[in-house]
């Protein structure tokens, strides 16, 4: 027989509340599946820029010292030839001098430092830095001996004290009159940093964005100072050569 009177009420009642708690279920699934959905798109198209940025402190040479060599070690050839091959295809600029730079039957030091920091050492002579798997950026002293291999931005006179005090470059301080930018740059590239009315670069720099979005959104950081004139690297030079040797 049929449930009757109190009895289907009861039925009724309960059916209700089943209903309610599977559509509330219901509810949090689809909740809970937006909620990953969301959470793994972030971490596949999370931009490159957000990931590295921290790998390149501003100015981590601005309080650079000897104390800050933790080892150095002659690499093989094998990881030497590595090293080269980077560095050709990073400044095809440099082809015709690569050998005098870096001699196939001189020894190259590897000088690793805090920071996931790495000196190249040719002849007692440091010639370039990288963080981690970066791409190898020159020193100074050797941008200054060939000033065309990298490309360049210019920053306009009033951001001159801050690229000397080591801040990173900001973009107004590109794209007011003074500045230039070489806009096929793109982000994540190493730049020569040079001002108005200046000869010589400043700077080494590693572009934050590219040079269009730099003239376009035009605020924030647009470069990161790696390395610039009377830093650390810059004043340790001579006695750093002494130590490696």
């Amino acid at each position: 027989m049929y449930p009757k009177g109190p009895e289907l009420s009861l039925e009724r009642g309960t059916l209700d509340r089943e209903r309610n708690i599977l559509s509330r279920l219901r509810k949090r699934i689809r909740s809970l599946s937006v909620s990953l959905s969301v959470a793994s798109t972030n971490l596949i198209h999370k931009p490159t820029k957000e990931i590295t940025s921290h790998y390149h402190p501003a100015s981590m040479f601005k309080k650079f010292s000897l104390e800050e060599i933790s080892s150095q070690n002659q690499v093989k050839a094998s990881v030497q030839r590595r090293i080269r091959q980077s560095i050709q295809e990073e400044y095809p600029g440099l082809e015709t001098v690569l050998e005098d730079l870096l001699p196939k039957k001189s020894p190259l030091i590897v000088v690793k430092c805090p920071n996931h920091l790495t000196l190249v050492v040719v002849n007692n002579v440091p010639l370039f830095f990288c963080i981690r798997d970066g791409p190898y950026m020159p020193t100074l002293r050797l941008l200054h001996q060939y000033p065309s291999i990298m490309k360049r931005f210019q920053v306009d006179r009033g951001a001159i004290k801050f690229v000397f005090s080591g801040a990173n470059i900001m973009c107004p301080g590109l794209t007011s009159p003074g500045g230039v930018l070489d806009e096929e740059v793109e982000a994540e590239r190493p730049v020569a940093i040079y001002a108005e009315g200046k000869q010589h670069a400043l700077a080494i720099g590693f572009t934050k964005m590219s040079a269009k979005d730099i003239k376009s959104i035009n605020k924030g950081i647009g470069v990161d100072n790696m390395h610039y004139l009377n830093d650390g690297l810059w004043k340790v030079l001579t006695p750093l050569l002494h130590r490696v040797d």
